[in-house]
């Protein structure tokens, strides 16, 4: 995010493979299987790649080198890894007190689960938000998005530059932690104040907006699934009318399982997604179509229509297309691909010559294996 919107990302990897995505996902050339995967394009364009062992004393000096040039340092390891490699922020912002040092963990930095490990779903499950995902009595669905992943990047962002901003009037940088369980857990808080405020925590199939109100869940039609938002009253109102059943106004909260939904599901089991769009469209009622995503990104006027950008990868000879940046801004506008994804290493001579070393302590260090050269 901070690299489409201009930032000089600077990704530091180790000598050996990098950033296991670089291989752990589909290729985005079946002629070239070593061309770096699509996954690892898509979240590492517009950034520049160097490669260090920071087990290594002389490598450890380079970094703290390059902390003394940078505004920021992003980490994501478990609580105390930077520490004990020796770049933890004691150290950096030492080096450089105008530094803002942001850390992303899993479950915090202190408590009993701070060096437990973990990944998106487990932060899912150990904040509720899994258990609240499906229908009652059925088996918690993983969403297909990694919503820890995101949402503790989003805050990460949003954090440094408030961090940034500060600094800006104090001169002086900051320690950022950002916990993906935190993060999942203030977005569950509406949820959350109605469960501290009644004493009754809710079970899946309880939540209004997970499918709990008759005026606001997908309901299968002839030929697939179509999705009913009408949350305000007008919005119920006005699709009762276009179906002709003034009668079902006063139900607009009842749930599932009961007459009215059946009669509601009957309804929509009579018109084609087609149908139901166009009826949406014409009643003014936030009915919308359940899409595929290959429908999605080839039907015109969808959400992908002008969301995906054709940028150059090296190695591959074909346009690398890729989602737009989210944002969209009058006078400096976010640009998706200003540079491809690095290869591994491809800028760690650059990067180090502009902190000063010579071309000769640059090779001795590759010769060393300190560091990697793309």
């Amino acid at each position: 995010m901070l690299a489409d919107l201009g930032a000089d990302v600077i990704k530091v990897e180790d000598v050996n493979r990098g950033d296991y995505l670089r291989w752990s996902s589909k290729s985005l050339s079946a002629a070239e299987p070593s061309v770096a995967s699509a996954a690892f394009v898509a979240l590492n364009r517009n950034k520049r790649s160097i490669s260090i062992d920071l087990k290594d004393e002389r490598g450890r000096k380079a970094m703290t080198r390059l902390a003394t040039e940078v505004d920021v340092v992003l980490e994501s390891f478990r609580p105390r890894v930077m520490d004990r490699l020796g770049v933890g922020h004691r150290a950096l912002r030492a080096a450089n007190p105008r530094l803002v040092y942001c850390s992303i963990t899993g479950y915090g930095v202190s408590g009993p689960d701070a060096r437990r490990s973990g990944h998106d779903l487990n932060f899912l499950a150990g904040t509720g938000v899994l258990a609240l995902s499906d229908d009652r009595d059925a088996a918690p669905g993983p969403p297909p998005v990694q919503v820890a992943d995101l949402s503790s990047a989003l805050t990460a962002a949003v954090a440094i530059l408030a961090a940034i901003r500060e600094r800006d009037r104090s001169g002086e940088g900051q320690v950022v932690n950002v916990s993906m369980s935190d993060c999942l857990l203030s977005w569950l808080g509406p949820v959350v104040a109605e469960a501290l405020a009644t004493g009754t925590p809710p079970r899946p199939g309880d939540l209004r907006l997970a499918g709990n109100l008759v005026c606001y869940r997908p309901y299968a039609c002839r030929d697939g699934w179509v999705t009913l938002g009408a949350l305000e009253p007008k919005f119920w109102v006005a699709w009762c009318r276009g179906v002709g059943r003034d009668d079902l106004i006063p139900f607009q909260n009842e749930a599932p399982g009961t007459r009215v939904h059946d009669e509601v599901r009957a309804i929509f089991a009579e018109r084609t997604r087609a149908e139901w769009d166009a009826f949406g469209v014409e009643h003014d009622c936030c009915v919308a179509s359940v899409l595929e995503l290959d429908e999605v990104l080839r039907s015109p006027g969808s959400a992908a229509d002008g969301m995906i950008v054709d940028g150059e990868q090296p190695g591959v000879t074909h346009p690398v297309k890729q989602v737009a940046p989210p944002v969209k801004l009058g006078r400096t506008p976010a640009d998706a691909m200003r540079m491809p994804a690095p290869t591994l290493g491809e800028h760690t001579r650059e990067v180090l010559l502009g902190l000063g070393y010579d071309e000769a302590e640059v090779d001795r260090l590759a010769g060393n294996g300190v560091i990697r050269l793309g």
